[in-house]
C-alpha cells in the first residue's frame, strides 16, 4: 500500500491512501496536534466529500480501534508460531535510568535480546518506535521475547 505524503505550508501534514475497493481516505495531521479525517468522493477521488475534525481524544480512540487490535492480533499468531516467545508491558518508573534515553542507548535488546515492540505514553500507542525515540517516566512498554529476556529487559528498563 502506498501512503502519499503532501506538506502543508503553515498548516502540518497530509497523508493519503487509497483501500482496496478504490476509496481514498485521508488524514490531516495539523501543526496544532489536531486531525481531520479525509474521505474523498468516490467518483472523482481528488474532490474530498466529508472531512471530520477529531479530538485528541477522538484521533487516539480511533487509532487504538484502528491500530491497537491488529498488532495483538500479530503478535498473536507470532506466539502460536514460536514456542516460548512471550509478550509483557512495563511501566517506567520515574527516576528509572532508561528515562530520557532513546531505545538505542537503552540496549535492551543488545544485553536482553528481547525487543521493544511499542511504547504507550498519554494513551498514545506507538507501534514499532525507532531506536532514536525516547523513553520517559511513565511510559509503558511493551516488550516481546523468550521468559529470561523479558525478565532482563524488565530489569534494565526498571533499574534506577
Amino acid at each position: 500500500m502506498d501512503i502519499e505524503e503532501t506538506p502543508l505550508p503553515g498548516i502540518g501534514l497530509k497523508h493519503e491512501f487509497t483501500v482496496a475497493s478504490g476509496r481514498r481516505i485521508g488524514v490531516i495531521s495539523r501543526q496544532s496536534g489536531k486531525r481531520d479525517l479525509l474521505i474523498y468522493d468516490r467518483v472523482d477521488p481528488d474532490a474530498c466529500q466529508e472531512e471530520v475534525a477529531l479530538t485528541d481524544e477522538e484521533s487516539d480512540a480511533l487509532a487504538e480501534l484502528l491500530g491497537a487490535p491488529r498488532i495483538v492480533e500479530r503478535i498473536a499468531r507470532l506466539h502460536d508460531q514460536v514456542t516460548g516467545l512471550l509478550t509483557e508491558s512495563v511501566a517506567i518508573p520515574p527516576g528509572a535510568l532508561c528515562s530520557g534515553r532513546t531505545i538505542a542507548d537503552s540496549l535492551v535488546r543488545t544485553r536482553t535480546g528481547a525487543s521493544i515492540v511499542a511504547i504507550i505514553r498519554h494513551g498514545d500507542m506507538n507501534l514499532s518506535p525507532r531506536s532514536d525515540f525516547v523513553i520517559e517516566d511513565d511510559d509503558t512498554v511493551l516488550i516481546i521475547g523468550t521468559r529470561d529476556s523479558i525478565d532482563q529487559a524488565i530489569q534494565l528498563l526498571t533499574a534506577e
